[in-house]
C-alpha cells in the first residue's frame, strides 16, 4: 500500500475493536452506555486504525518512487520533523522531532518522502530506539547512500503521566552509518541540525 493516509476504515476491524474499547470502558468502572461516551468505542476504533496504519505501508516503496540520479555529494538534511508514535509498552504516546541526514551516492530522494519515511515507522507501536533504527536501515538499504544520519528527540506520555511521573524529561535516540561514523562528519550534521537557519 502506497503512502496516504486512512480513506475509508475497514468495518470489521472497526466492529471488533470497538467491542475491544466498550468493554475497556465498562472495565474501568465507567457506563459505556452514558451519552457521553457512548460513541467513544467506535471513535477509539478508528483513532486506533489511523495511529497505527503505517503496518500497512512500504517504505522502501515510498523512497524509490522518488529517487533521482544526482552528482551532488555534499550532506542532504531534513530537520525538525514532526512525529508522533504509540509506545508498545502501554501505548501512550510519544512525540517530538526525527532529524535526518545522507550523503548521497549518486542518487538523491525528494524531500517530502523522508518526512513519509519517518511517518510509516512512527504509526506502528514503537519504542524509540527501534524506530530511530527503522528509519536509519531503511534510508541506508533503499538509498545506498555514502552515509546515513538520524536523531530522533521525544517525550514520552508514558513517563509524564504514570510511573515516575516526570514531566520535563525527554529522550534522545541516534544512529549513524557510512561516512556518519566518521566524528567530523557526525559534529557537522549534530551542529547544523541544533542551529537555527530561519
Amino acid at each position: 500500500m502506497s503512502y496516504k493516509f486512512i480513506e475509508e476504515y475497514d468495518k470489521e476491524l472497526t466492529q471488533g475493536l470497538k467491542a475491544n474499547f466498550k468493554e475497556i470502558i465498562a472495565g474501568v468502572g465507567e457506563d459505556p452506555d452514558r451519552e457521553g461516551v457512548l460513541n467513544t468505542p467506535e471513535r477509539a476504533a478508528k483513532a486506533m486504525q489511523f495511529l497505527t496504519q503505517g503496518y500497512s505501508m512500504d517504505a522502501e516503496e515510498i523512497l524509490k518512487k522518488a529517487v533521482f540520479e544526482e552528482t551532488y555529494d555534499e550532506m542532504v538534511v531534513v530537520k525538525d520533523i514532526e512525529l508522533y508514535s504509540l509506545c508498545e509498552h502501554h501505548m501512550l504516546p510519544f512525540f517530538g522531532k526525527a532529524h535526518i541526514a545522507y550523503i548521497p551516492n549518486g542518487k538523491i530522494v525528494g524531500l517530502s518522502k523522508l518526512p513519509r519515511v519517518v511517518d510509516v515507522f512512527a504509526r506502528r507501536l514503537q519504542v524509540q530506539e527501534r524506530l530511530t533504527n527503522d528509519i536509519l536501515e531503511c534510508l541506508n538499504k533503499t538509498l545506498k547512500p555514502r552515509g546515513v544520519a538520524v536523531v530522533i528527540e521525544a517525550v514520552h506520555l508514558c513517563m509524564m503521566m504514570r510511573g515516575v511521573q516526570k514531566q520535563n524529561s525527554a529522550t534522545t535516540t541516534s544512529g549513524f552509518r557510512g561516512q556518519f561514523k566518521e566524528i567530523e562528519t557526525r559534529n557537522e550534521f549534530l551542529k547544523l541540525i541544533s542551529s537555527d537557519l530561519r
